[in-house]
């Protein structure tokens, strides 16, 4: 089997183990790699996977453009990048268009980091520029570690953003939400054909037969192969979806397929 997985993250070497271990400690969660791009390309080797998505995240509007460019110097070698904006940049619209000319592959964004809900208005201007050049929007979904009482990114959300811009590609990672996958059921699986679903680091957390049900709702071919790798073993996501009572082209779809047609490569 080929292996797509389209949610990891690294770090530059000057900032991984600052970074890594700052997480690792609020998280409470040990990290597969060391948090560097040659980790996670050992992490890929180790585990038969030919093809991983970085996705970089700017916790403030002076970050992006550094990013940006630091993910456009990495692709290749089965490296595909998204860049990221600061919802709070004054030149986040500009930035899209420069991630576009990067060659970057979307936009990735996370709302507890960058403290802003999916659907406020004030990020319309900038899904609009995203849709309109064709690129991808990568929302961390649900529930996550550093989140406080009020979880930002939720299916609800997702749904008012898919509504509002039916053009704009849509990957709402960990299965559309993590820990609120009732609500993904109720409002958003299978219910907008602009929005896919990454399975990363759910394993651990979600029962055979709810993810079952909602693979089935969404279908395989809006459902991308991902582990949040390094916090997750990629094992762990591929062992879950082998077990699964899904056919050998569903599979196909999930590990790697779907995502070749999101991306058109």
């Amino acid at each position: 089997m080929r292996y797509f997985d389209f949610h990891t993250h690294a770090f530059t070497d000057s900032l991984a183990e600052r970074a890594i271990s700052g997480l690792a400690q609020t998280s409470g969660i040990t990290p597969a790699t060391d948090g560097t791009l040659s980790g996670l390309r050992r992490k890929m080797a180790e585990n038969g996977i030919e093809r991983a998505m970085l996705l970089p995240i700017a916790t403030k509007p002076s970050q992006q453009a550094t990013i940006n460019d630091w993910a456009a110097s990495v692709m290749g070698g089965g490296i595909y990048c998204c860049g990221t904006v600061h919802p709070d940049a004054e030149d986040a619209v500009a930035e899209v268009e420069r991630i576009k000319t990067l060659g970057l592959y979307g936009v990735k964004f996370h709302s507890e980091y960058q403290n802003f809900f999916p659907d406020e208005e004030r990020l319309f201007p900038i899904y609009e520029k995203i849709a309109e050049l064709g690129l991808i929007a990568v929302f961390h979904g649900g529930w996550d570690p550093f989140a406080g009482e009020i979880v930002k990114a939720t299916p609800q959300s997702f749904a008012a953003v898919a509504e509002t811009f039916p053009k704009l590609k849509i990957v709402a990672a960990h299965l559309g939400g993590m820990d609120l996958w009732n609500d993904v059921e109720k409002y958003t699986a299978g219910k907008y054909e602009n929005m896919w679903f990454d399975v990363s680091v759910i394993a651990r957390y979600i029962k055979d037969e709810q993810l079952l049900r909602i693979i089935r709702m969404q279908s395989a071919e809006r459902i991308l192969f991902g582990s949040d790798c390094p916090w997750d073993e990629p094992a762990n996501e591929i062992a879950m979806i082998e077990r699964l009572p899904l056919s050998d082209e569903e599979k196909e779809l999930i590990f790697h397929r779907s995502a070749e047609k999101l991306l058109s490569i």
